[in-house]
């Protein structure tokens, strides 16, 4: 998440019905996930109400796919400073996966089975808000491919890539404290990222299908998010440059040219807190050569999804996603199930 200082209502309740009161803290929210019993505000107050909202940003925009094209709604949204985030996910997936979409295989079925962990931080950035995520994933891996040698059959376990990212938002999403966020309300946030994706992964240069890439990669990102009362509508554009693989099948060197991707989510929050995404993601380019030989590898795919997250309490939250290929032209025809677990703590919580 990332975003720069804008719209803060400072303004008071006092002078406004009960009612209207409780709407505007609600309104303000930036997720709009926060609910809490009316009773409290009617005992404590609207200063301690504020500070025990439960805190927005359900899953935080966390990728937590071990994939290479992620759906990822909220990826652009505020949150307290100081606030840390730790997540545990699980994702499966089925079909025509190829785990690396450069690999020379052709009808991909197989099965991964990935266990995610992730850590983020809110963070204030030159008084701009700012979020530092890492994600570590473990994946098994089973199935079949066609390659120019025949079928090949792989069955692996191991650590996937590691992820880092940093994220700011330049518009409409100051760096606040808890206190302060309480009384901000989004309209729109403009932010950008830049995620460093590290070759930890399992990668044996025998085998054609592995779970590491045994290469770096950099996705740079811009966002938008736009809130409208319940809706909000975000979109993103995407960029991701690879280091070649010198080290490619019994010693070969493969390169590929960027990925470019782009992605849009319609997002409904609810009263109790939860919200729904309708997602979908297009991603092109990627084309490969192998010691300087051009491949017909091509991206051109699409993929649609839905995402459901909820509070379990203060500090605890749920997530559940899937998403499915409706247009592969490189062996991404998969689907994928995925569900996450989110504690969220420090900030003044």
């Amino acid at each position: 998440a990332s975003q720069r200082p804008g719209n803060v209502d400072g303004s008071g309740f006092g002078k406004m019905p009960y009612s209207r009161a409780v709407a505007v803290v609600m309104d303000s929210l930036v997720e709009r996930e926060c609910f809490m019993h009316r009773i409290m505000f009617r005992v404590l107050g609207a200063s301690a109400f504020c500070a025990g909202l439960l805190l927005v940003g359900l899953l935080f925009g966390v990728p937590l796919s071990a994939l290479a094209q992620d759906i990822e709604p909220r990826a652009y949204s505020n949150a307290p400073v100081g606030v840390n985030f730790l997540i545990a996910g699980y994702a499966y997936t089925e079909g025509g996966l190829s785990f690396d979409p450069s690999l020379p295989l052709k009808n991909p079925e197989l099965e991964t089975s990935s266990a995610v962990m992730a850590y983020a931080r809110a963070i204030d950035l030159g008084g701009y808000s700012g979020k530092f995520d890492v994600v570590l994933p473990y994946t098994q891996l089973e199935g079949t491919a066609d390659s120019a040698d025949g079928v090949v059959e792989r069955e692996v376990d191991g650590l996937a890539d590691a992820k880092f990212r940093l994220a700011v938002n330049l518009y409409g999403a100051p760096a606040l404290s808890l206190q302060e966020f309480s009384r901000y309300r989004q309209d729109v946030i403009v932010g950008v990222s830049a995620q460093m994706t590290v070759p930890t992964g399992q990668y044996d240069e025998s085998r054609l299908v592995n779970i590491g890439s045994n290469r770096w990669a950099l996705k740079t990102e811009a966002g938008v998010s736009k809130a409208l009362r319940r809706w909000t509508l975000e979109s993103a554009l995407s960029a991701t440059l690879f280091t070649d693989n010198d080290d490619f099948y019994n010693g070969h060197t493969r390169s590929q040219k960027p990925v470019y991707s782009m992605q849009g989510h319609v997002i409904y929050s609810f009263e109790t807190g939860q919200w729904l995404s309708i997602d979908v993601n297009y991603f092109t380019g990627g084309r490969t050569t192998i010691d300087d030989e051009l491949n017909q590898d091509l991206q051109k795919n699409w993929r649609t999804g839905v995402t459901w997250a909820r509070p379990l309490d203060k500090l605890n939250s749920i997530k559940f996603y899937a998403s499915r290929g409706v247009s592969a032209r490189t062996g991404n025809n998969y689907d994928l199930l995925g569900l996450a677990w989110q504690h969220r703590w420090g900030g003044g919580l």
